[in-house]
């Protein structure tokens, strides 16, 4: 199977459009008509498949409910002003989800069904992709150990599944952020470079202790000394100090994120200094002393840029300066240019469903 004529389709009879409000919308909460699935079994992959939304019946026994192989990726569609539809880096994601499948002892999906799939299903639900501005359609592909039995070992079944949901802005107001001391998101040598689901369940107590501090977010420190930054939420993190930007290396705890790599070579073509390299703790907490540090910034596919206003750090809070032009702004209204099309994408990321 290697072309779209081997995808099963079945169209729904009727579509939940019409009962949508577009207009305020819960980010991930609305899911269109149509969804694809892909089952592995017996060793291989058998025949995608592309049906009504709805659930599926599933063993208790399934191992990802039991030993937790499951890993998904977050991707968005824009539509342009000629009603065309554009996926942004989507090689990127099919590249990450993969290496996620392998870390988890997971089959790798084949580009045919994750790629072509996702058009596929796009082009079916195509009406729910908004050229509005702050909208477009979140991307959710997925996949679950589905075997049956409570050993501890790795499935020899698997579902492979995406699934979309028309999004408007991810965060909005005020963000306030606590550097971690105690908690960390992820430590060498485990998975927090896949997108593994269970790299999110840990983070959820934490950040839960944050929001009753009156924190919306935790910058997420590395494990062994805590004196490193290195991600902010779900999201990997720049720093800017003076007119420089700053963000850690990629590595077994922090996410390749697919934003991140945008805003670097973005940020490089607006000849905007980027250091990639190790930010600690002391230096983030010297700069916003003597006023140095001017801005920083969440990068992730949900929010694309989240500015924080400010962070605390050993029960001092330190709120960073207003500014009337910044670079996370100029530099999510220049990459949101590019993936509505609004702009020239002079580095070829956008892709036509």
């Amino acid at each position: 199977m290697n072309t779209i004529s081997d995808i099963k389709i079945t169209q729904s009879l009727t579509s939940k459009i019409n009962e949508v409000d577009f207009e305020n919308l819960t980010f991930g909460s609305i899911f269109t008509d149509h969804m694809l699935i892909c089952d592995f079994k017996n060793g291989a992959w058998q025949q995608p498949e592309i049906k009504p939304y709805e659930p599926f019946l599933i063993d208790p026994s399934a191992k990802v409910f039991h030993y937790g192989q499951a890993i998904f990726e977050g991707m968005k569609a824009y539509k342009d002003a000629a009603n065309d539809v554009w996926l942004f880096r989507p090689d990127q994601n099919f590249e990450r989800f993969n290496k996620s499948a392998t870390r988890l002892a997971m089959p790798e999906v084949p580009e045919f069904v994750f790629i072509d799939g996702l058009k596929t299903l796009i082009n079916l639900d195509k009406a729910w992709v908004k050229h509005e501005n702050g909208s477009s359609l979140y991307i959710r592909p997925f996949m679950i150990a589905t075997g049956s039995g409570v050993i501890a070992q790795p499935s020899t079944q698997y579902r492979f599944m995406i699934i979309l949901s028309p999004a408007k802005s991810y965060y909005s107001g005020e963000v306030k952020v606590i550097i971690a001391e105690h908690y960390s998101r992820a430590a060498n040598g485990g998975i927090g470079a896949a997108k593994a689901a269970g790299n999110y369940s840990a983070q959820f107590y934490p950040t839960k202790l944050a929001n009753d501090e009156g924190f919306q977010q935790i910058i997420w420190t590395d494990d062994a000394t805590h004196t490193k930054l290195e991600e902010a939420g779900t999201m990997n993190v720049f720093f800017r100090i003076n007119d420089t930007l700053l963000t850690a290396p990629t590595s077994e705890r922090i996410l390749d994120g697919v934003t991140r790599k945008s805003v670097i070579d973005l940020a490089k073509r607006e000849n905007i200094e980027v250091e990639v390299r190790s930010v600690l703790v002391e230096e983030l907490v010297h700069a916003a002393k003597e006023g140095s540090l001017k801005e920083i910034f969440g990068a992730g596919t949900a929010a694309v840029i989240n500015p924080i206003a400010g962070f605390s750090y050993q029960g001092t809070y330190y709120e960073l300066p207003k500014l009337e032009t910044s670079f996370a702004q100029d530099i999510k209204t220049k990459l949101t240019a590019i993936q509505t099309k609004d702009a020239e994408d002079t580095f070829g990321w956008t892709v036509k469903v």
